[in-house]
């Protein structure tokens, strides 16, 4: 007779105590809110403990790249020019909401709330990399750290020796990252920002309403490019620190911004190779789907708002009917059962010809209708249906709030903020990422880095700082 050999209970799947057993049968919504335990991030360990990285950024995509290990509780270094620091602090939205100092309208001082989200959890020091004194410190950094990201002009950073090449002589684990506007090629000197890389890329010759409807090629109105070659790099860097685990080696990751931005291209490349059509611009509506896309109403749900946002643009809803049953019932809520005789098959709506004609009619329906109206309408018949909510309606949404996607951070240099970052990129039941700050002032932290961990003497501190070279 075979003999089997006897495991341990313990090492058996399934459950291990009557707590795991009582967890197994509680409904899946209450098992995601028990495992995620949103509000409680900060009592959970962090995936990247352990991990130091030198953040050399400006601006947003490569400062984003960094954030994410922060966030995921990597000590993070920011190095930040002498006085003035990363050239983001000083942008705003129309150039009025500086939050720090309170109130300063000279030129390169204060700092902007479009500099928040990009640089979470770092610790901020000032260099000017230019200066030989500074050199061994930095030099000192990079034996002692996992990696950096740098996104100055090509060859920047080879000329002033701390570039890729020279820095894995130091440290062989090293892992550098240049984030570039178009990357190595013969537009290697271009530098890019988030529109141009819209605008390069394609992107932006397909965003904007087809010219039928007076539509005119845009970006998107958020610095999308720079957010998603952000994330695209830390993908990157994680990756490379796995390599580094298996080999022990370094790396060298070189980035195009403007690269990134062909990837939300979707279909339109093969497109063109297959047949040799070039994509158009169409607006609201997608070109693969019919009904799919956003209306237009004729009322606002905030008619007598002193906000004009809220009077003049709470009027947009999404629409899906885009199954013929679907379409149908959407064709009787409209009285325009001819549409449905005449597009019965979705092969024949999914037409140009027929999206204009079949959103056009879908607009004039709802033309004496506001937005709310227009969704309870449909949602009753069955039908998709979903407004377009503006920052004020997605901050009072209960779903937003149970997941904590949206929260207040008590800052402890710049107060009270709303933020939507770290906790808006998904949920990790383990591991969370979560945020103990946004920015700190520029060079916050020297004494912490220069003397507590590097132990320069408070002397040469003092010493660099009136010559400017912290």
């Amino acid at each position: 007779m075979e003999k089997f050999e006897r495991i341990p209970i313990e090492d058996q799947p399934g459950p291990q105590s009557q707590e795991e057993m009582d967890e197994m049968k509680i409904p899946f919504e209450d098992y995601c809110r028990k495992v995620f335990d949103v509000g409680n991030e900060f009592v959970k360990p962090t995936a990247l403990k352990g991990i130091r990285w030198l953040s050399t950024t400006m601006y947003i995509f490569t400062p984003h790249s960094v954030t994410n290990l922060a966030e995921l509780g990597a000590e993070v270094i920011k190095v930040e020019m002498p006085r003035m620091g990363d050239p983001m602090r000083h942008t705003s939205p129309f150039n009025e909401c500086y939050v720090y100092p309170l109130h300063d309208e000279r030129p390169m001082t204060g700092t902007g709330v479009a500099c928040f989200n990009a640089n979470v959890n770092e610790y901020y020091i000032s260099m000017d990399y230019h200066r030989e004194e500074i050199k061994e410190a930095f030099y000192s950094l990079v034996r002692m750290s996992d990696g950096l990201t740098e996104c100055y002009r090509p060859g920047t950073f080879d000329k002033w020796k701390q570039s890729y090449r020279y820095l894995q002589e130091l440290n062989p684990r090293f892992i550098y990252v240049w984030g570039g506007g178009f990357g190595y090629g013969p537009k290697v000197w271009g530098g890019s920002y988030d529109i141009l890389g819209q605008a390069h890329a394609g992107l932006a010759s397909i965003t904007g309403f087809h010219e039928d409807f007076g539509g005119h090629a845009t970006k998107s109105s958020n610095w999308n490019i720079d957010w998603y070659s952000g994330t695209q790099i830390t993908v990157a860097m994680l990756a490379a620190l796995l390599w580094r685990r298996k080999t022990g080696l370094g790396t060298m990751i070189e980035f195009s911004q403007v690269q990134a931005a062909t990837r939300c291209l979707g279909y339109t490349t093969p497109l063109y190779g297959r047949f040799g059509i070039v994509r158009q611009r169409w607006g609201n509506w997608d070109t693969q789907l019919c009904v799919h896309g956003i209306i237009i109403c004729g009322k606002s749900d905030y008619p007598n708002d002193r906000n004009p946002q809220l009077r003049e643009e709470a009027r947009y809803v999404m629409v899906s009917a885009f199954n013929d049953p679907d379409f149908k019932e959407l064709c009787k809520v409209i009285s325009r059962m001819d549409l449905y005789d005449k597009y019965m098959n979705h092969k024949d709506r999914v037409e140009a010809e027929a999206q204009v004609e079949i959103y056009h009619e879908l607009e004039k329906w709802a033309a004496d209708k506001s937005r709310s109206e227009v969704v309870k309408i449909l949602k009753e018949a069955g039908l998709l249906a979903m407004p377009v909510l503006n920052d004020q309606e997605v901050y009072e949404s209960d779903h937003y709030r149970e997941r904590g996607t949206l929260r207040w951070q008590a800052d402890p240099v710049y107060g009270d903020f709303l933020v939507q970052s770290t906790y808006s990129c998904g949920l990790m039941s383990k591991t969370p990422r979560r945020k103990y700050w946004d920015l700190r002032p520029v060079g916050a932290d020297n004494i912490k880095i220069y003397h507590e961990l590097l132990g320069y003497p408070m002397s040469t501190l003092k010493e660099w700082y009136e010559k400017t070279i912290i």
